[in-house]
């Protein structure tokens, strides 16, 4: 007796209010069970053994609580029964434990699933801007009255449509002035400089996307801001692209298109997307480690998507309107799906090469440009070199020096992409990998979800899996790609000048296209039974697409001004266009097409307009001069030498020999430049140019690096 009386005194009585305590506890240890086991299951598609251990971690916590539920139940349900007193020690410490536990592991899996999730922007900050010619006398929106302004017409355009607008209510400028709606900036500008358009709204940032463009080289000084309005909004109300990539698996093989954006400032939380100064088009094969790498030249001549009738035209402009449109143009154009995109900012581009501890990659040649603050020019040198990231940046930005402009700077950012991947191999440090997932995460955008980010880890692990076994051997086999093609001064509808342009070559383009869905899995491979080599020449890996002799140019109206009527007739004739005249005699004064517009996009003929009737005292002062007159004679000789007769087709075949015999002297190319260095023909009376490999006859003036 005396026994049990001492036990019950070392025993406290749990009152009915200790009970709802403890059946409280037990409860959120329940939620914390089920929560956490949530959050462990959003990783289950990681892939390899972890995913077994997050499977096995799920059991173990649920196990645990029903441990834990079944001691407390019993421990309640005894003390109902018997009536007796329960023990203190273990009911409250136990729940408290489980919980605090469960939570922390909640805490850590929450945090790094909205960090890989930081790397989809669900939130882009978009800006537009009012601006007019700098000479016109309004200062700001308040001036603004009876004017004539333009807007995008595509309603889902944030920057040319959807602020405007907002804009225009605001301010009310519909009262006082005309609002003119366009198909793209490039008529608004060419309106604005013509004066035909007092004012228009257009990206802030339209400085930096337009001054690389010819003929808008000074547009930061000829155009002023009247006003800026900037709006956050969220991504996937104005991008289909932005979920597109949902239901997608990245185990399987995949197509991505890396934008870079040549930005002054790090970070992408503005809207500079459609900005994008580089183009790569990857295709990559997670069973065979396999990855095609294509550098789509930014002046490429391609059917634009989202512009009304599809008019070919620089597929950098396409960036101009937003990632769906150039997405689309792209896809359109190589008959492949894009699945996911990825931007990253060439500034952001330094601090990862940075945080990596630079890279290793042969340089093909000298070279300098401004660095990524752009205050002062840095160099690097030719041959096997360890880059930091401002060196990474001069071989993947710079241009002007290379001898075939934006196509070798397309081949060196491969270069830097297949030393950025080796690099992963000698990542040894948990806080290195950290820190370069920061800077990713801040430089970096995509269309990919958390889900299939995470998938990435089995990816991953197989990529330096391969990379151990095969210690000298590239983690990834990359094939490079190159579309061919030539230079060509067009006629730019929309913007009303002549710009240079690069054909591509179909051959080229068809071949690049079979090598992708070889990759993809979509076409059997051709397997090559024979081949010859010589054991004294260094094996060189092949170029897909780069064999060929450039693109297919096209017939272009010459230029006809200076030219008698008989004149003017044979040239007509040898270019495939039909003309009409004004006047029955003198030489051509006016022509009612452009020159270097493309024939095939004529409508109707084109009239000449002649000086008079041919006698002396009608010809303008420059036709009476003799030696003037012989001098057009001489001319019509070396038209006649350098034009191949009965050219009326819409476009030129290639030259298969390879030579550049593309006179311009009548406006007509005939014939491509060829492969290589080969160079194109003469560039004459302000038509169309042809080049090579973005060699034009006639020189680039796009400003950029």
């Amino acid at each position: 007796m005396d026994k049990k009386k001492n036990k019950d005194k070392e025993e406290k009585i749990i009152k009915p209010k200790g009970k709802i305590l403890l059946r409280l506890l037990n409860f959120i240890a329940f939620i914390s069970c089920v929560f956490t086991s949530y959050n462990m299951f959003k990783f289950r598609n990681v892939g390899g053994k972890l995913s077994k251990y997050i499977y096995i971690a799920i059991g173990v916590l649920a196990f645990i609580y029903i441990l834990l539920f079944m001691f407390v139940s019993k421990k309640l349900k005894k003390q109902r029964l018997l009536k007796r007193n329960i023990k203190k020690k273990g009911l409250y410490v136990s729940n408290i434990i489980y919980i605090i536990v469960t939570i922390l592991i909640t805490a850590v899996l929450m945090y790094l699933y909205n960090y890989l999730g930081s790397f989809n922007k669900k939130l882009v900050t978009y800006s537009t801007s009012l601006i007019t010619l700098s000479s016109n006398d309004i200062k700001n929106v308040k001036d603004v009255d009876d004017t004539i302004i333009g807007i995008l017409s595509d309603k889902n355009s944030p920057e040319g449509y959807i602020i405007p607008k907002e804009v225009i209510k605001q301010y009310k400028l519909e009262d006082n002035n005309q609002i003119e709606e366009y198909d793209s900036y490039q008529e608004m500008l060419a309106d604005l400089y013509s004066g035909d358009l007092d004012l228009m709204f257009i990206t802030s940032d339209y400085v930096n996307t337009f001054s690389a463009n010819e003929g808008y080289e000074n547009i930061g000084q000829e155009t002023k801001v009247v006003m800026s309005k900037s709006k956050e909004l969220k991504k996937h109300t104005v991008s289909k692209r932005a979920t597109s990539s949902k239901g997608k698996s990245v185990t399987e093989p995949f197509t991505i298109l890396l934008i870079g954006l040549d930005s002054e400032t790090e970070g992408l939380s503005s809207a500079s997307a459609a900005h994008g100064d580089s183009l790569i088009l990857i295709t990559f094969n997670p069973k065979t480690l396999n990855a095609t790498v294509l550098s789509i030249p930014r002046d490429s001549y391609v059917p634009i998507a989202c512009w009304s009738g599809k008019p070919e035209n620089k597929i950098t402009h396409a960036a101009v309107y937003g990632t769906d449109c150039l997405m689309d143009t792209i896809e359109n154009y190589f008959g492949i799906k894009i699945d996911y995109y990825a931007q990253i900012n060439f500034k952001g581009l330094v601090s990862l090469v940075n945080a990596m501890g630079g890279i290793d990659v042969e340089v093909p040649q000298d070279l300098c440009t401004n660095d990524s603050d752009r205050n002062q020019e840095i160099c690097i040198k030719g041959g096997w070199q360890h880059l930091d990231g401002e060196g990474a940046l001069v071989l993947s930005r710079n241009r002007k020096q290379l001898q075939n402009g934006d196509i070798g700077r397309g081949q060196n950012q491969q270069l830097v992409i297949q030393a950025m991947v080796n690099k992963v191999r000698t990542i040894r440090s948990a806080k290195d990998f950290i820190k370069i997932l920061d800077t990713i995460s801040n430089n970096f955008d995509t269309n990919f979800t958390t889900e299939q980010i995470i998938s990435f880890y089995s990816v991953a692990e197989d990529i330096v899996s391969n990379g151990l076994a095969k210690d000298d051997a590239d983690l990834v086999n990359i094939e490079q790609l190159y579309l061919q093609g030539s230079g060509q001064m067009i006629y730019d509808e929309r913007a009303n000048m002549v710009l240079w342009d690069y054909v591509p070559s179909k051959s080229s383009r068809d071949d690049i296209i079979n090598a992708m869905k070889v990759n993809l899995g979509l076409k059997d491979k051709t397997v090559i039974k024979k081949f010859d080599f010589s054991v004294n020449e260094e094996y060189e890996k092949e170029i897909i697409g780069y064999a060929y002799r450039g693109g297919s140019l096209y017939s272009l109206v010459p230029n006809f001004v200076g030219l008698s009527k008989d004149q003017a007739s044979s040239l007509a004739s040898r270019s495939g266009v039909r003309v009409t005249f004004e006047g029955n005699s003198g030489y051509v004064v006016s022509q009612s097409a452009p020159v270097s517009k493309r024939v095939d996009l004529l409508s109707g003929g084109v009239k000449l307009t002649l000086s008079g009737s041919g006698s002396t005292d009608n010809k303008n002062t420059a036709d009476n001069d003799k030696d003037k007159k012989k001098k057009e004679e001489d001319d019509k000789e070396k038209e006649e030498e350098e034009l191949d007769d009965g050219s009326e087709s819409k476009k030129i075949d290639s030259n298969e020999n390879g030579t550049g015999n593309g006179t311009n002297s009548g406006g007509t190319n005939n014939g491509e430049s060829g492969a290589g260095n080969s160079s194109g023909g003469e560039s004459g009376a302000g038509a169309s140019g042809s080049g090579t490999n973005g060699n034009s006859s006639s020189e680039n003036a796009d400003s950029s690096n």
